[in-house]
């Protein structure tokens, strides 16, 4: 290890009682590997901060990477107040990995021609403006997951009157929405706002799916909801997994049915993931 010249370090750290930061990538990296001439690194760390006092700041954080001359260093910290959480990301740029996890509203930006992967988690709202930001850097995604139950302050008006750009994600083909308000339910649906590739899988609750785009009935979700090459339906304790050869969303009294009898005639593929032992007895037990 101590004739190493070249290091790529990636981890995720949970729940520890501070940051980690350059003055520990100092102490435990620089300091003991002298022959070391390439660093990279990502580390994503969390912390409690309920009852803290003395909680650094982002420019804290940039301060320990003084002696770091031959890096470039990004790093952004974010506090959660709802869950009284901190979170602080730091890593050298260029960004090398294929994923990159719980990006907020404080992402500086830049270009990661790397990433197929992204996770978008915040306790603030995500603007018109941010996902514009996070389509321009990440030219190449494929996954996308949003994880905000906070609605929009300036939701563009559905009419379309507004002058604003047109959002592109070229390569997407999945996008998760289970964890996010409407308004990013609706957005992602919206052909006047969004511009996505064909053969799209969305994974969503369908109350809300259904709430959002009233069965796929409305104009704007129309184009998109062609574009469905599978849609997953998230229903309290049950993952189903439908596969529609006209991708519309099930009617109400199909879903309805489906719930209670698993007779839907338009399904052409079906998985059920129970949550609990008692659901999976049922199954075996042949009353499902």
């Amino acid at each position: 290890m101590f004739n190493l010249e070249e290091l790529s370090l990636y981890v995720k750290i949970c729940d520890i009682n501070r940051f980690v930061d350059g003055s520990d990538l100092k102490k435990s990296i620089l300091n003991n590997m002298s022959r070391l001439k390439k660093l990279q690194f990502y580390i994503r760390s969390t912390t409690g901060v309920l009852n803290r006092i003395n909680i650094p700041s982002n420019e804290d954080i940039q301060y320990t990477f003084k002696d770091f001359h031959n890096n470039h260093i990004i790093s952004y910290v974010d506090y959660f107040t709802d869950t009284q959480r901190g979170q602080c990301h730091i890593y050298s740029y260029p960004y090398t990995l294929n994923e990159y996890c719980k990006i907020t509203n404080s992402f500086p930006g830049g270009l990661y021609k790397c990433v197929t992967k992204i996770s978008l988690y915040d306790e603030r709202p995500f603007e018109y403006n941010f996902f514009l930001r996070i389509a321009e850097s990440f030219p190449h995604l494929k996954k996308l997951i949003i994880e905000n139950m906070k609605p929009q302050n300036g939701k563009p008006k559905s009419d379309g009157n507004q002058n604003l750009p047109i959002i592109e994600y070229p390569h997407l083909i999945t996008i998760d929405l289970t964890e996010a308000h409407l308004d990013y339910i609706e957005l992602f649906l919206f052909d006047t706002k969004m511009r996505l590739s064909n053969n799209i899988s969305v994974v969503a609750i369908y109350q809300a799916l259904r709430r959002v785009t009233e069965k796929f009935t409305r104009n704007a979700t129309s184009t998109h909801g062609k574009k469905l090459h599978r849609l997953n339906l998230v229903d309290q304790s049950h993952l189903i997994l439908v596969y529609k050869s006209d991708f519309e969303v099930l009617s109400e009294r199909q879903y309805s049915t489906f719930l209670t009898t698993c007779s839907s005639s338009t399904l052409n593929k079906l998985f059920v993931y129970p949550s609990h032992f008692e659901d999976c007895l049922v199954l075996l037990d042949g009353h499902l």
